[in-house]
């Protein structure tokens, strides 16, 4: 089903399309801002200067919101929740991540209208998950809150008829032209077909069928990917590859995400031998923090840019907390400190872990169960984010071509 003309640029005319589309999400709401405006957050970062612990380095998530934390599935179909966007990934501060989560923490508070004490309760319990996370002194599962274990449930049950159901919509192996789904220049099909055929790409495809025994895998189809919202305005493919077994309906296939790998925001510890090419910095960082997500990408080029491929699984869900409520806030935000805090720690030996963990919390004041230095930080971007926010929203609704 094709939607109207207007809705699906020609490829030569996406930038202004997808830059208005970037700019209408981000206006949505304050939570949907902050997850839009990583530059934004990184240059306060510059502005506070020595203020922030300097701590061990180690890959970070470079981008550790709300949004991209959730249930992962391995290549076994095991699923655990673990951080599930890389694009900013460095060797940094592990301070940055501890921030950023709880700047997008009392953003979701601030959207629920929830009181501030509700969100200063919610930073104690991040650093308090955080260092438990760190030194392994709690059990992941057992601290699971209400709304990971639904999550976490739904995750295990989902198939591959759910994924194609959602992305595909039909039973024929085609994906759907509309806003979501755009048609590809003759040069991208060309790109994704040479990608497709390299050696360690060949590899990871025929991976998802078994070897391919009885069959060779191919492309079925691929469009330009509008999704996302930071990652708008970089190239970014749905490719549905798959093993045509006499009627394509009843064949085996599979969704692989072909995303651009632009230049990391996140300033990078330095002195660190890291991937110089950003798709293997990506892959990197992922298979660090994320061994679910990491083991099911590669590093590739496409048409010169630098792409990571990754296979999407159905049971890839992300955290949504749009109904967070001052019951369960607290506990939402020391599991998922928790998580990150298990995401960095594994990167660690046992002494790296404990003087971190003595560093993050060592600051407490007699008033605020949590270190001064994050709970300064969260207060400064709050503001610093609500005033940009409120100044994009005014561009948006005027027309200024310079909003975002």
């Amino acid at each position: 089903m094709k939607a109207p003309a207007s809705v699906v640029p020609a490829p030569d005319e996406r930038g202004d399309v997808l830059v208005r589309q970037r700019r209408l999400k981000m206006a949505r709401s304050a939570h949907a801002f902050v997850r839009g405006a990583t530059a934004k957050f990184y240059d306060w970062l510059d502005e506070a200067g020595g203020r922030l612990p300097d701590g061990p380095q180690v890959w970070i998530c470079g981008d550790c919101h709300v949004g991209n934390l959730g249930p992962l599935a391995n290549g076994d179909g095991k699923v655990a929740v673990q951080i599930r966007d890389l694009d900013q990934t460095v060797i940094g501060n592990p301070a940055h991540d501890l921030i950023r989560l709880g700047l997008s923490l009392a953003s979701a508070a601030r959207g629920a209208d929830l009181p501030g004490v509700v969100t200063a309760r919610m930073v104690e319990a991040l650093v308090d998950g955080y260092a438990a996370g760190l030194l392994d002194e709690a059990n992941e599962e057992a601290e699971r809150p209400r709304i990971v274990r639904d999550l976490l449930s739904r995750s295990s049950k989902r198939k591959w008829r759910h994924l194609a159901a959602e992305r595909i919509e039909d039973v024929e192996p085609v994906l759907p032209i509309g806003p979501t789904f755009w048609p590809l220049a003759r040069d991208e099909l060309g790109g994704l077909a040479d990608l497709f055929r390299t050696a360690p790409v060949r590899a990871m495809v025929e991976t998802l069928f078994g070897g391919a025994a009885g069959g060779e895998a191919e492309i079925l189809d691929a469009a330009f990917w509008v999704k996302g919202c930071s990652s708008l305005g970089r190239r970014r493919y749905a490719v549905l590859v798959g093993i045509a077994e006499g009627d394509p309906r009843h064949g085996r296939m599979g969704l692989i995400d072909v995303k651009e790998a632009g230049q990391a925001a996140a300033p990078r510890a330095a002195a660190v031998r890291a991937p110089r090419e950003n798709a293997e910095r990506v892959v990197a960082g992922a298979r660090a923090l994320s061994p679910h997500l990491g083991d099911r990408m590669r590093a590739g080029r496409l048409l010169d840019v630098s792409v990571v491929l990754r296979e999407l699984m159905p049971q890839d869900l992300k955290i949504e907390i749009g109904k967070l409520d001052r019951v369960v806030a607290a506990e939402i935000a020391r599991y998922l400190g928790l998580v990150v805090g298990i995401a960095h720690g594994r990167q660690m030996d046992p002494g790296t872990r404990r003087r971190w963990s003595g560093e993050v919390t060592r600051t407490r004041s007699k008033t605020l169960d949590a270190p001064s230095w994050l709970w300064s930080s969260v207060v400064e971007l709050v503001a610093s984010h609500e005033a940009a926010y409120l100044d994009h929203c005014r561009r948006y609704a005027t027309g200024d071509d310079a909003a975002g």
